[in-house]
């Protein structure tokens, strides 16, 4: 019975491993979730913390250079955005906050909330990088 367990759990993970080789957080999350499962539910929990894990690994996905680059030389704008929440890599802004697509990539935008230019994805709000 251990065997069909652990060998559908290693089928279960080549499935889902293969796409996850696609980005670099992607991996990273996979790994780690892999590992965190093992150690907590066995073969099973390894197949599905890698799943977990790689999930988690591409919602915070750095932007590259040049979205970086673009959103710093943005001009501030008048009346920055204020929110009762910390802005935190992988957590949401509220809805009510407007962002700007970046041109260049619209699968980022921004916005300067709290005194920070949060770079962000904008089909989820998740903040994928905050600027200092």
């Amino acid at each position: 019975m251990t065997m069909k367990i652990l060998a559908a759990s290693a089928a279960l993970l080549a499935l889902v491993g293969a796409p996850a080789l696609a980005q670099e957080g992607t991996v990273t999350g996979a790994a780690g979730g892999a590992v965190t499962g093992a150690i907590v539910g066995g073969p099973v929990g390894a197949a599905v913390g890698g799943v977990v894990g790689a999930v988690a690994g591409t919602a915070v996905d750095p932007p590259p250079q040049r979205v970086v680059t673009y959103v710093e030389q943005q001009p501030l704008p008048p009346q920055p955005i204020v929110i009762q929440q910390p802005v935190v890599i992988g957590e949401p802004l509220p809805p009510e906050v407007v962002l700007t697509p970046v041109p260049e990539d619209p699968t980022y935008a921004y916005a300067v909330v709290n005194n920070q230019r949060v770079i962000v994805d904008p089909e989820t709000y998740v903040v994928v990088r905050v600027l200092q």
